[in-house]
């Protein structure tokens, strides 16, 4: 699993011209799910999500937690982030994993994140628009298979 947190003060996800959830202060995170993933990527994800220090504590030092600034987060699905651009120009999508299998990892991702921090999603496969207003800009690429 491939994930691209950004620090926020405010995000929303749209479809058809319509908020479907919006956040404050917290994470976007732009998820991509590969075809060898597991529960190991899955949990060492989570883990490392919920305790990454990138909010201020009172010296202005990263110092703090999603879970210690009491945050939100936004989880917004996003196979692209398993491009290969290897060869050509044209990226190849043969790395991700496929619409249903994808999707219920996914979920379970999203749930074990709300188990800590309430955890709002855009539409699983359909075309978004997301809005981040970057805090920072603090930006991390974690990838499950770089441990």
């Amino acid at each position: 699993m491939r994930v691209v947190i950004q620090r926020c003060k405010t995000s929303s996800v749209s479809v058809n011209n319509k908020i479907i959830n919006k956040i404050k202060k917290g994470f976007i995170i732009l998820v991509g799910i590969a075809k060898d993933d597991t529960d190991d990527d899955l949990n060492y994800l989570v883990r490392k999500i919920l305790n990454l220090r990138v909010f201020d504590d009172e010296s202005g030092v990263m110092n703090k937690s999603i879970i210690d600034i009491k945050g939100e987060i936004l989880s917004i699905s996003q196979f692209t982030l398993q491009a290969n651009t290897k060869d050509g120009n044209r990226p190849s999508y043969i790395n991700a994993l496929s619409g249903d299998l994808s999707k219920d990892i996914y979920l379970k991702f999203n749930d074990k994140l709300n188990k800590e921090v309430p955890t709002f999603a855009g539409i699983f496969g359909e075309d978004m628009l997301v809005s981040i207003e970057n805090d920072g800009p603090v930006t991390i690429i974690i990838d499950s298979k770089n441990k």
